[in-house]
């Protein structure tokens, strides 16, 4: 699965450099190795202002817990970087629940709107910006398999449609993050002959798709043992990416959580790839400085109920799933998406057990 591969290695034309922006080195390392770290990007205190509202997140779905019955103890007397860890030992899956939650607090909205993050998108893509519509806040808890994800392309999991269109994400964790505690990893210049690889679906018990390392190797040319780079990134610094640099998120081996937030943009003439279900969000639109996004129509749209609407089988009790998992279960903590029929199902597990696939979405695999 082909894109012109100067999409991802050209650089735009620039004008004159605004606040926030990218150095002219840091521009050149994002187009020819696919990333570029950037430390210090934001104040700390801009930051803790998105730490405040990942706590009311948790506060929100600790008590939605409690309320049900499905937790006994809510541990509001520890932090925000140890607290999900006791809420996970007592009902597993809370970290999907999270994950699927798809709320946008003002901290998050300011963020992923930040002058400064959409001055770099200017650098990347032009004046005319759009946030594409999927965003995670993501919490990494100690040992869990779940949110330990693999070798991938972020273009697996779209529409192929929009192999060509340039998707940049701004990685940002919510504390110092390094290999201990579960930081990106990923596989420079993979991105430069501008192919989706072959992936595979699903890796253990998650929804994730897979992308090979001897498919790294054949097909987009990563030297494994030259390549990879394993990303530290500072409380206030931001990992930029595009969508075809292969990357993972590494095993938090640590005793405390770790938080980040990934946001996307793209030009919003260009289609996002996700399969019709929600559109994206335009930020900047040249010629109008006083342009605000509207927040409040694109959270309307929740894009997880949307997919569970076209992609969840109701009542299966195939491998992997129980009849507890009702699919009107406010609790389901199952992911099923259209990326699981766009690649070879080499492993069934309980998120797989529940994906209905739907003829509108019949692609050739790869």
């Amino acid at each position: 699965m082909d894109a012109n591969p100067a999409l991802y290695t050209t650089i735009p034309p620039q004008g004159e450099r605004k606040p926030g922006q990218l150095t002219a080195q840091q521009l050149k390392q994002y187009f020819d190795e696919g990333f570029v770290v950037v430390p210090n990007f934001f104040k700390p205190e801009e930051l803790d202002l998105v730490r405040e509202g990942v706590k009311d997140l948790v506060n929100q779905l600790v008590n939605k817990l409690y309320d049900a019955g499905k937790i006994k103890d809510k541990h509001e007397d520890v932090g925000l970087f140890q607290r999900f860890t006791l809420i996970e030992k007592q009902f597993p899956g809370a970290g999907v629940l999270m994950h699927k939650a798809g709320i946008l607090p003002q901290s998050f909205r300011d963020l992923w709107s930040h002058d400064h993050l959409l001055n770099v998108m200017e650098q990347l893509i032009g004046p005319n910006i759009a946030g594409h519509p999927v965003w995670n806040l993501r919490v990494k808890t100690p040992q869990n398999e779940e949110s330990v994800v693999p070798w991938h392309q972020d273009n697996a999991y779209l529409d192929p449609n929009a192999l060509n269109v340039l998707q940049p994400t701004a990685w940002i964790p919510l504390l110092d993050v390094n290999a201990q505690n579960g930081c990106i990893q990923v596989a420079r210049r993979g991105h430069r002959k501008g192919v989706t690889a072959r992936h595979q679906c699903c890796v253990g018990n998650t929804w994730y798709v897979e992308l090979l390392e001897e498919d790294m190797v054949k097909t987009l040319e990563v030297d494994m043992d030259n390549d990879l780079v394993t990303c530290d990134v500072p409380y206030g610094g931001v990992l930029f990416m595009n969508n075809s640099i292969p990357h993972r998120s590494l095993t938090n081996l640590s005793n405390e959580i770790r938080w980040s937030l990934d946001l996307r943009w793209q030009r919003p003439d260009k289609p996002n790839g996700f399969y019709g279900i929600k559109e994206s969000i335009p930020m900047r639109v040249e010629g109008d400085p006083n342009f605000k996004p509207d927040f409040d129509t694109f959270s309307k749209t929740d894009r997880q109920l949307l997919t569970k609407d076209i992609f969840f089988a109701s009542k299966n009790t195939d491998e992997g799933a129980t009849n507890d998992d009702d699919d009107d279960d406010e609790f389901d903590t199952t992911i099923t998406g259209p990326w699981m029929q766009r690649w070879e199902m080499v492993h069934t597990n309980r998120h797989t057990a529940r994906f209905k696939p739907h003829d509108k979405y019949n692609w050739v695999k790869a």
